[in-house]
């Protein structure tokens, strides 16, 4: 499969992405430019963490503007794949491609660290073949991470089994303990309604590798293949 991975100005986690989808998954990886307007035929586009354009004003909010992004928003709306990691969910958002916005962390202060993840669904290309029972152990790195959408909006996605990933403990209980930003409902990936565009706050290539210590976000990009490519 071919993945595109865009770079925007302050991207910082592109080459990680880069890196598990080239070497650890074997798949062909272009780089996309901000400034271009040539998606190279990809088939899944991935917009990864990092800071684009500085964070400025909200975070995403200019990037969501960024020359790339009026092919990239038409592309998802014809139902081509695309994922957003962490500052990538927060451009999804800004651009209006998933439901919800993410605000600053409740503790207002930056969070760098490991938490539990859950799966909620099987029915997305990213999420299929991970266990439902199980906690995934992913690292999270936000300032805004703070998941929030109104009450016709919470129970939409609820309704539609768009909700994707909740924060949860070690054994798997989505609990407010857990809950690492303060985000509705210990929500921390969603989909939209025609489930071909996904937004999660953690950090699945950082947990990809065995040299890493952790390979809980392998499964990830083994759902894509595997369903994508089906």
């Amino acid at each position: 499969m071919k993945f595109g991975v865009v770079i925007f100005p302050g991207s910082n986690c592109d080459e990680d992405i880069i890196h598990v989808l080239g070497h650890v998954m074997e798949q062909e990886v272009v780089r996309l430019w901000h400034k271009d307007h040539d998606l190279q035929g990809a088939e899944f586009i991935v917009l990864p963490g990092g800071f684009s354009y500085g964070d400025y004003l909200r975070s995403g909010a200019i990037a969501r503007f960024s020359p790339i992004m009026q092919e990239i928003i038409a592309y998802a709306k014809k139902g081509g794949y695309l994922m957003g990691i962490c500052n990538g969910f927060q451009i999804l958002t800004e651009a209006g491609l998933v439901p919800g916005a993410l605000l600053h962390n409740q503790q207002r202060k930056f969070i760098c660290d490991n938490i539990y993840l859950k799966a909620q669904t099987n029915d997305s290309v990213i999420t299929s073949q991970l266990e439902l029972d199980r906690a995934y152990k992913i690292p999270i790195a936000h300032g805004e991470g703070n998941y929030f959408a109104d009450e016709a909006t919470l129970n939409a996605l609820n309704d539609n089994d768009q909700v994707l990933f909740r924060y949860c403990d070690a054994a798997g209980n989505v609990v407010a303990d857990a809950n690492p930003n303060g985000s509705l409902e210990n929500i921390a990936g969603v989909c939209n309604k025609s489930r071909n565009v996904f937004g999660l706050m953690p950090h699945p290539e950082r947990a990809s590798e065995n040299i890493l210590g952790n390979r809980d976000g392998i499964g990830i990009f083994e759902s894509i293949l595997h369903t994508a490519l089906a």
